[in-house]
């Protein structure tokens, strides 16, 4: 039997062993251990448990709770309720599109788009003397990705909440905008700011 008979694939629909990753900062934080089910359990608690879960899974479970957007938290919908299948079924309808849409695959999409839309720096606040200042500082691997999920998926949730387009749509076409680097993207925007914010408080 031949190699590509015994290969696992995502949901035995995308292959992960054909993916690559350009960014060699972010190369071993990425998860693309082929597995039939991107399903952790929750079992991963240990240090840097986020580098053990799969990249889809880490979409699907952003999906789950988008996060703040300035000091105001996203309400939370019935579609969007902390269940495993519902945000998964979510995210392949999600794949499938920006399968058909660019006629490649949406794993390497959705790596593309997550280097693309992560920060490499950012500002935090320092005091000093009783005053207070912005500081740039370089941003860790992990929040790298982390960041560029959360744009992504607030990104979506923003265009679909209250409108005529599907969640799956919108979460598509962010992160097609994402992987080719159009600021019409809400986290590539974001990320252009963050930059901006950081070499303005050099």
């Amino acid at each position: 039997m031949t190699h590509e008979e015994h290969e696992f694939k995502a949901f035995d629909k995308y292959s992960l062993t054909e993916v690559q990753i350009k960014d060699p900062a972010l190369k071993p934080y990425f998860n693309l251990t082929p597995r039939l089910l991107l399903k952790s359990h929750g079992r991963a608690q240990e240090r840097f448990a986020k580098t053990k879960m799969n990249i889809v899974e880490r979409l699907a479970n952003r999906i789950a709770v988008p996060g703040h957007v300035g000091k105001k938290h996203k309400i939370i919908t019935s579609w969007s309720s902390g269940k495993y299948n519902k945000n998964m079924e979510l995210v392949l309808d999600t794949l499938e599109m920006i399968e058909h849409k660019m006629k490649r695959n949406p794993i390497q999409v959705l790596i593309d788009a997550i280097e693309n839309a992560s920060p490499r720096d950012e500002i935090t606040v320092i005091e000093h003397g009783g005053a207070r200042y912005p500081q740039a500082v370089d941003s860790s691997p992990v929040r790298r990705i982390d960041l560029a999920l959360r744009w992504m998926v607030i990104g979506a949730y923003a265009k679909a909440f209250g409108k005529k387009k599907k969640m799956s749509e919108t979460l598509a076409n962010e992160i097609m905008l994402a992987a080719q680097g159009n600021m019409e993207s809400y986290a590539m925007n974001k990320k252009n700011e963050s930059e901006k914010q950081a070499d303005s408080a050099r």
